[in-house]
């Protein structure tokens, strides 16, 4: 069974590009799938706009491009929640810079989930722990 990991990544997204550090404000996402663990594919796909409270949109774009996990180093409480509730497990990213270095680490069991403590109030001033 496939996994696809999502990453919130700087431009040009891709296993080498910066993680971005706070979700909602990324660039893009980079989806990584999984198969007998390894990598299958890696495909990059633009973050969708919203609007204070449209936390949302990004959430579904994830949702229906089949990611089961996403990494982050910033988000809000209401998109914690909202991933929870599509049944996607968040993971903080727990300071790494690169999406390839996060993954790596993620599938090491390296990486806390991502957790209340975590949160920040959004916007592009946030606090990651």
């Amino acid at each position: 069974m496939s996994l696809v990991i999502a990453v919130p990544s700087m431009a040009p997204g891709g296993l080498e590009a910066e993680l971005s550090p706070h979700f909602g404000h990324c660039d893009f996402f980079t989806l990584i799938t999984f198969d007998d663990g390894q990598i299958t594919d890696v495909s990059v796909v633009s973050n969708v706009p919203h609007q204070q409270g449209g936390c949302m949109a990004p959430v579904n774009l994830l949702a229906q491009n089949g990611a089961r996990v996403l990494v982050a180093g910033g988000m809000g409480m209401r998109p914690l929640m909202g991933f929870n509730q599509v049944g996607i497990e968040v993971f903080h990213s727990g300071g790494f810079t690169q999406v390839g270095q996060a993954v790596t680490a993620l599938l090491e069991g390296r990486l806390p989930r991502f957790g209340q403590d975590n949160t920040c109030g959004g916007g592009e001033n946030h606090h990651p722990a």
